[in-house]
């Protein structure tokens, strides 16, 4: 009689037990944290070899421009070539560590300082082909580090009149995509070639690049005064906006955005930094000059150019005249010149068929953001150019330069802290659509473009949730 009430309750013991099979998940970890090192057979002094070989190439590429994301996959990609599968990397804005972990062994870890330097695409694609034949096993470690010591080491693309020529491009063309005519574009071009000069010197002094960002927007806003003293036929506020674009860090804030987007805060806060420093240089600049331009009476205005002011085939020439002239200021070749003007003209005219629709300016950005990190990641590879120039070029003629300028105008000139802020927000909101485009165009393009590989994908997981 005593052996059912004990039956009885075994089986209503197990049932709690076949309500947690029912419900308790099957599938690998929701993130493996802290996976035990494997064995290495490589010995100490060919893993510092190639440890030093895949830092060197991450600093190096950070240094020209390229983004933290790809960086990370770049040096997680050549450390497995020769063998280092259990690394650890960080990058941060001035600096990147790289660490070995072995089993039963003490880790290898090392870390170096990165200079910045201006964008450079031509370095940046050999650096990007030496890293490929690194991970497809084509070189040994010694034969890699003179192969980059002698990209490294090459003298720049083009002269320093020819980089010259290709900012004052910049401005001119922009000049003309705000509706300018050609004695605006030649005096914006003549303006951002002296400051161009004048940066380059102050750069030689080790000047901080707060006081460089200073001066040179004192000198384009000095140059619409003097136009305006001598009553010169000019638009002098499409002169100081066509000058001042090539300061403004836009393209820094676009960059920011992006690390931000890829999983990587602390890049992404350096940058953020660095545009509010550099963009209050800018402010330090334009308010000095106008406070000494409004004390003489010669009052500076803002021309705000409505969408139809310039013919769609004209704005089409002078986006593609902007990209291509960026390109060329970053010592691309004339190949690559050729595609980054095709890049900003593909920009311009998919922004103007979304805006034609009835989209904004942030979501029609956005759009084409998103074609041009497709085509970027899909088309560079046969053409033997860096996707980031197809994405960066393309986006120039897009970037919120001249609202950035107006939000900046109304808060030291007119006063108006409502309006310049409101000016300034719709800038950043055309930054972080601009980013999150390329960011999800490149996504997109990889897989048809073959570049996806279980490197890319292992960074491009930092910043997503796994289930």
């Amino acid at each position: 009689m005593s052996a059912r009430p004990r039956s009885r309750r075994s089986a209503y013991a197990r049932i709690p037990e076949r309500a947690w099979r029912a419900i308790a998940g099957s599938s690998p970890p929701t993130a493996p944290i802290g996976l035990r090192a494997q064995p290495s057979r490589m010995d100490d002094l060919t893993a510092h070899a190639a440890l030093g070989l895949a830092l060197r190439i991450g600093a190096a590429m950070l240094a020209v421009g390229a983004g933290a994301a790809d960086v990370t996959a770049t040096v997680l990609r050549v450390a497995a070539g020769y063998g280092l599968t259990n690394c650890q990397v960080d990058v941060t804005f001035t600096s990147i560590t790289v660490s070995y972990d072995r089993e039963n062994a003490v880790p290898l870890t090392a870390m170096r300082t990165v200079r910045t330097s201006r964008l450079d695409y031509t370095r940046l694609q050999g650096i990007t082909d030496l890293a490929r034949a690194v991970g497809t096993g084509q070189l040994d470690v010694e034969e890699a580090h003179r192969r980059l010591d002698g990209t490294v080491s090459a003298p720049p693309t083009y002269r320093r009149s020819v980089s010259t020529l290709g900012w004052a491009g910049v401005a001119g063309s922009l000049a003309v995509l705000l509706g300018g005519g050609w004695a605006e574009a030649l005096v914006g071009a003549l303006t951002t070639a002296l400051i161009e000069q004048v940066m380059r010197v102050l750069n030689r002094r080790s000047l901080p690049l707060f006081f460089q960002q200073a001066a040179g927007a004192a000198l384009a806003t000095g140059v619409a005064v003097l136009l305006l003293a001598g009553d010169v036929d000019v638009r002098s506020s499409l002169v100081v906006a066509a000058g001042i674009v090539v300061l403004l860090a836009g393209l820094s804030l676009v960059g920011a955005a992006e690390d931000a987007i890829s999983g990587f805060p602390v890049t992404a806060a350096a940058r953020a930094f660095e545009v509010l420093t550099l963009t209050a240089g800018i402010v330090v600049g334009i308010a000095g000059v106008l406070d000494v331009a409004r004390r003489a009476d010669l009052p500076l205005t803002v021309v705000d150019p409505s969408p139809g002011a310039v013919p769609f085939g004209v704005a089409l020439a002078a986006s593609a005249g902007i990209a291509g002239s960026w390109a060329l200021g970053c010592h691309a070749r004339p190949r690559a010149v050729v595609l980054a003007a095709v890049a900003g003209a593909l920009a311009w005219a998919t922004t103007w068929a979304a805006g034609d629709l009835g989209t904004g300016p942030a979501v029609a950005s956005g759009v084409a953001a998103v074609v041009l990190g497709f085509c970027g990641e899909v088309l560079t590879d046969r053409l033997r150019v860096p996707p980031l120039l197809v994405a960066v070029c393309g986006i120039v003629p897009l970037l919120p330069g001249l609202t950035i300028y107006q939000g900046l105008f109304a808060i030291v000139v007119d006063s108006d802290v409502q309006g310049g802020l409101a000016a300034l927000v719709g800038a950043a909101a055309v930054g972080l659509a601009l980013a999150a485009g390329v960011t999800l165009g490149e996504y997109l393009g990889r897989p048809v473009g073959a570049r996806r590989d279980r490197y890319d994908l292992r960074v491009r997981r930092r910043a997503m949730t796994t289930d």
